[in-house]
């Protein structure tokens, strides 16, 4: 089972392009206060078992954390739980990648 990568340029395209997507931040609530990427959904990593069924299927899940690890783990814990590899993806690098990559005014941890 291989979770596809998603690169924060492509994932910005994306947005940009308004496709339809679910953001999912598996962070903690600290890091959240410190940056998030608008319009994204925070489920804490150790909580996605209790929020199964508030994730969307068949649309495109971009999962991420700080630096890509945690959000990788989740994504093979959906994909375990039924949810379809094809729709989900791992931010490359993280929300530390998106902010070098993509906005540059974000608080960077």
């Amino acid at each position: 089972m291989t979770i596809k990568e998603i690169t924060p340029a492509e994932l910005a395209q994306k947005i940009e392009a308004s496709e339809k997507l679910f953001l999912l931040d598996v962070r903690e609530p600290n890091e959240v206060a410190i940056c998030s990427i608008n319009g994204s959904t925070h489920i804490p990593m150790n909580l996605i078992p209790l929020y199964l069924d508030e994730i969307p299927d068949e649309i495109d899940i971009v999962i991420y954390c700080h630096r890509g690890v945690r959000s990788l783990n989740v994504a093979n814990y959906l994909a375990e739980n039924g949810f379809d590899t094809e729709y989900l993806y791992n931010l490359t690098g993280g929300i530390d990648a998106w902010a070098l990559a993509i906005d540059e005014q974000m608080t960077r941890y």
